[in-house]
C-alpha cells in the first residue's frame, strides 16, 4: 500500500527534508538537524507538520454521548472551545489510543446557532480510519443519533512550538489573534486563511497546534517560516535564512527528543494494545480518567484504581555511556529482567542519555539503580520523576 503524503511533502523536499514513514505517512524526519530543531523549540520557536494526525467530527443531537462514552475524561463537562486528553480503551481498560478532543467553537463557520455541541477529536497518525469505524460501530449499536465523519485528509495540521510561538501567531494573523488558555481553541485567520487554532502541543513548552485546509497549507507555512532561501549558498536546509518569521521548520525526529524529555507517551510504542497493553494508571495518566463517566473499560478501571498497579512508567538516566533504544531490557542490579525500555534518546537538552519504560513499582522510586542492557551490555541507570526537564 502505497504511504499517505502531507499537503506539503514537495515543498518539504524542496527544502531539503529528509523522510521517514510514520504511522502510513511519508513525513519530514528533519530539515538539516534534529538538534538545532530540537534547540529551536526549546529557546525560541519551531513548526512542525504533523497532518499525519487524524481528524473526526461528531456531530448531531447524541454526539456528546457518544464521545462521552468512548473515551476515559469528562467531555460533557467542555464549554464551547475548550479541550481536554483523554484515552480510548477497550473493555477491559488497555489503552488503544491517546486523543485530544476539542468541543468546535459556537460560531457561523463550525456550528449553527442552536445546533447541539459538536466535536473534533484527533487520533494517532494511522489510526483515523480506525477510529472513525469504531464511532460509528458503537454510535449503530447504541442507536444513538450522530454524524462521524474522518475529516483527516480535509486538513493540514501544523504544531507551532516554543517561547516565542504566540508572538510567531501572531504576526502572521495580523496581530489580530484569539487570547487562549491552554487546552482552548477557536477560529483565527492566520496569513488570510481561516484555521482553527488550539493552545495544544506535544513538545512540552507552550505552544499551538493549527487546523488549516488542506489546498491552502502552503500560503499558513511559508507566512510562518518564510519563503526557501533562493540563491544563498550558505543558507543550510531546513532555515528560514532572511525570512522575517525566523520560524524554525521541524521534522518529527525533533518532536520525539522534545516529548520524550516531556515524559510525554507515544502511541504504538509507550503502549499498544497487542505488543504493549497498557491501562492508564500504568501508564501514568490516571488523571484523564473519570470513573464518574460511564465510557467503555469504566468498570475494569476502577478496579485497578482501587487495587493498584503491579507495574508502572518511569524514567531513568543512564549514567554510563550508551543510548537506550525501544525494546532494549531493564535489569536490576542482580542482573533479572524487569522491564523493557519503550523510548529512550539522547536528550539535546540535557546531553545525557534519558528513557522511558516499565518496571515493577518495587523499582519505581526516584533514585533506585536499575541497569540498561545496551548492545549486550548492562549500563547503569537511576529512575527519576517524569519530566526530565524542569518547569
Amino acid at each position: 500500500m502505497p504511504l499517505r503524503t502531507p499537503p506539503l511533502r514537495d515543498l518539504h523536499a524542496d527544502r531539503g527534508a529528509k523522510f521517514t514513514e510514520f504511522g502510513g505517512w511519508d513525513m519530514p524526519v528533519e530539515f538539516g538537524s534534529i538538534r538545532t530543531e530540537h534547540e529551536a523549540v526549546r529557546e525560541a520557536a519551531g513548526l512542525f507538520d504533523v497532518s499525519h494526525m487524524g481528524e473526526i467530527v461528531v456531530s448531531g443531537p447524541d454526539a456528546t454521548a457518544l464521545t462521552d462514552r468512548l473515551v476515559t475524561n469528562d467531555v460533557a463537562a467542555l464549554d464551547p472551545g475548550e479541550a481536554v486528553y483523554a484515552a480510548i480503551t477497550d473493555a477491559e481498560g488497555i489503552m488503544h489510543d491517546d486523543t485530544v478532543v476539542y468541543r468546535l467553537p459556537d460560531d457561523e463557520t463550525h456550528r449553527a446557532a442552536g445546533e447541539p455541541p459538536a466535536y473534533l477529536f484527533v487520533p494517532n497518525a494511522g489510526h483515523d480510519e480506525w477510529a472513525h469505524g469504531r464511532w460509528c460501530d458503537h454510535r449503530d449499536e447504541w442507536g444513538l443519533d450522530a454524524t462521524v465523519e474522518n475529516v483527516t485528509d480535509d486538513w493540514a495540521m501544523f504544531a507551532l512550538q516554543g517561547p516565542d510561538a504566540e508572538a510567531h501567531l501572531r504576526d502572521a494573523a495580523g496581530g489580530d489573534s484569539p487570547d487562549l488558555g491552554r487546552f482552548e481553541m477557536a477560529g483565527d485567520a492566520v496569513a488570510g486563511v481561516d484555521c482553527l487554532v488550539a493552545r495544544t502541543g506535544y513538545t512540552g513548552e507552550d505552544g499551538f497546534e493549527l487546523l488549516v485546509p488542506w489546498g491552502e497549507a502552503e500560503t499558513v507555512w511559508t507566512a510562518l517560516v518564510g519563503p526557501i532561501p533562493d540563491g544563498d549558498e550558505d543558507a543550510v536546509p531546513g532555515d528560514a535564512a532572511g525570512a522575517d518569521a525566523g520560524v524554525q521548520p521541524c521534522g518529527l525526529g525533533a518532536r520525539d527528543t522534545l516529548r520524550i524529555e516531556a515524559g510525554f507517551l507515544l502511541a504504538g510504542q509507550d503502549f499498544h494494545p497487542e505488543n504493549e497493553p497498557r491501562n492508564p494508571y500504568e501508564a501514568g495518566i490516571g488523571f484523564v480518567v473519570k470513573p464518574d463517566s460511564t465510557f467503555v473499560g469504566r468498570d475494569a478501571l476502577e478496579q485497578v484504581d482501587a487495587e493498584g498497579v503491579d507495574e508502572t512508567f518511569v524514567g531513568f538516566r543512564l549514567v554510563e555511556r550508551g543510548v537506550p533504544r525501544n525494546g532494549y531490557d531493564i535489569t536490576n542490579t542482580d542482573g533479572k529482567v524487569i522491564g523493557t525500555v519503550t523510548s529512550g534518546t539522547m536528550s539535546p537538552s540535557l546531553d545525557e542519555p534519558v528513557g522511558m519504560g516499565y518496571v515493577p513499582v518495587d523499582y519505581a522510586d526516584p533514585g533506585t539503580t536499575v541497569r540498561v542492557v545496551v548492545r549486550g551490555q548492562q549500563k547503569k541507570a537511576r529512575v527519576q520523576t517524569l519530566p526530565f526537564l524542569d518547569d
